[in-house]
């Protein structure tokens, strides 16, 4: 259980932060961008959720997402172990797994099957919570990129990658969820507006 009596410890104003297991890297390390890209997107599915039904099975379903997305949090902060499975979850390591993967596949499979085909890109809008999960779904696709830049420099753990590159699917799926089973999509018009 986490506890926190302080705030601020001031271990930071040197312009370092610490990860997991207290080593201390300049703030400005790829890996801090890549944490701080999945704080912003779980900080982006909280707005999405406020602009929900409460009650709702997506709300309940981004709500688990955001624990997740603390796991991963957790996960990027912590280095590798040594041997077979650098990546293993153990008793205080928090990693994500390929379940939690292949969880998000099953919900979005779920919630695709129930959407009329694309037949345009479609551009983010349509209703105020399709919206806001279109914001999460774009600083998802950053927070992706920054965890694969910070790939250049140390080994992260595989399923922690492919969990923010599903998440960005599955919110785009939720978007269109959201706006009447896609029928309130917003389509991209190719060149619209060359005429005007």
């Amino acid at each position: 259980m986490v506890k926190l009596n302080k705030i601020y410890t001031r271990t930071g104003d040197d312009g370092t932060s610490g990860l997991v297991d207290g080593s201390r890297l300049p703030k400005a390390d790829a890996l801090f961008a890549a944490m701080g890209d999945v704080d912003e997107a779980n900080s982006l599915i909280g707005l999405a959720i406020v602009a929900l039904d409460q009650g709702s099975g997506l709300a309940r379903q981004l709500t688990v997402i955001q624990n997740d997305l603390f796991d991963l949090g957790a996960d990027l902060a912590t280095p590798g172990a040594e041997g077979q499975d650098p990546f293993a979850p153990g008793e205080m390591t928090l990693r994500i797994i390929p379940a939690q993967v292949e969880r998000l596949e099953r919900e979005i499979d779920f919630m695709n099957e129930q959407l009329s085909p694309l037949t345009s890109f479609i551009l983010p809008g349509g209703s105020e919570a399709a919206a806001r999960l279109h914001v999460a779904r774009a600083t998802t696709r950053r927070a992706e990129r920054s965890a694969v830049s910070a790939c250049a420099g140390r080994a992260l753990n595989p399923a922690a990658l492919a969990y923010l590159n599903r998440l960005s699917d599955w919110l785009f799926v939720a978007a269109r969820h959201v706006n009447a089973y896609g029928s309130g999509d917003v389509l991209w018009v190719p060149g619209a507006s060359r005429g005007d």
